[in-house]
């Protein structure tokens, strides 16, 4: 069972792939949403067909004012919050070894720390009401990590982390938190939401033995009723993946339990534990 009550949302990055195909499902069934993106242009046909129903707001994620400001508009307009999806992003391509130090704090400022401004805006709103869900999009690779990816997981693993954190904050306020994990997805990210770092020849021979071959890209379209139904859920997950990406991340959490348990006399000797010993009774 599911609560299908018109809400209003508020989505960063909305001008297109799963920002986009989210606000358009949203407003088809005749919710709000207030839809931010760097490029407000990008909206105005959905302004045309939906008139009042959709507020376009110029967003920079990264600019905590602008951040401040958006949020407050919306509720203005509004009148309440009870969808929040941070979801505006890109991804740094480059070894570890590659990376500039520009190239990791832009990476942190719009993956993580942009999610982080907008959290930390909608949460007295979302308090004083006493409901609200924030979903935030982590990615396949919020949980596990591929070469030449490191910056880009670095900032997904920091929101996994302080999502956790905030959802055991909140949840007696009536506030859910959903961490959204895509695996693969035809949204243009691999294009245009994309950067590069300068390419140590060095690394030649690691790029040329990525496989690729298993990197389907499901439909970002597909997903529209998917994130409705996490909304609706009365009880929505902690976690959940989009697309095919559970058979990976099962694999390396195996691989992870695996390794943990056959170091466990180390962990305990560690501690200071004294070493297992055979007892009898009688």
């Amino acid at each position: 069972m599911t609560e299908t009550n018109h809400k209003t949302w508020f989505i960063t990055g909305a001008s297109n792939g799963f920002g986009r195909e989210w606000t358009e499902a949203a407003l088809e069934r005749g919710d709000q949403v207030a839809a931010t993106a760097r490029s407000v242009d990008r909206l105005d046909d959905l302004v045309v067909r939906y008139g009042d129903a959709v507020l376009p707001l110029q967003l920079d994620v990264t600019n905590r004012t602008q951040v401040t400001h958006a949020v407050g508009e919306a509720h203005q307009h509004f009148g309440r919050l009870d969808v929040v999806i941070n979801n505006a992003g890109f991804g740094q391509v480059g070894m570890v070894e590659e990376l500039r130090e520009h190239e990791i704090r832009t990476s942190l400022e719009t993956n993580f720390l942009g999610m982080l401004w907008v959290t930390q805006a909608v949460l007295p709103i979302l308090r004083a009401q006493g409901s609200g869900h924030i979903v935030q999009v982590t990615s396949e690779g919020g949980i596990v990590a591929f070469p030449q990816f490191g910056a880009y997981h670095a900032s997904k693993w920091a929101v996994e982390g302080l999502s956790q954190s905030l959802r055991l904050e909140v949840a007696d306020f009536g506030i859910h938190v959903t961490c959204v994990e895509p695996g693969p997805y035809a949204t243009g990210f691999g294009s245009t939401g994309l950067r590069r770092s300068a390419a140590l020849p060095a690394y030649n021979r690691v790029r040329d033995g990525i496989d690729r071959s298993s990197w389907l890209r499901g439909d970002p379209a597909a997903t529209r009723q998917a994130i409705l139904a996490v909304v609706d859920a009365p009880n929505p997950p902690p976690r959940v993946v989009f697309g095919r990406a559970l058979a990976g991340i099962e694999a390396e959490y195996a691989e992870r339990l695996y390794t943990w348990r056959e170091w466990q006399p180390t962990s305990l000797a560690a501690f200071g534990d004294p070493p297992a010993t055979t007892s009898s009774l009688g």
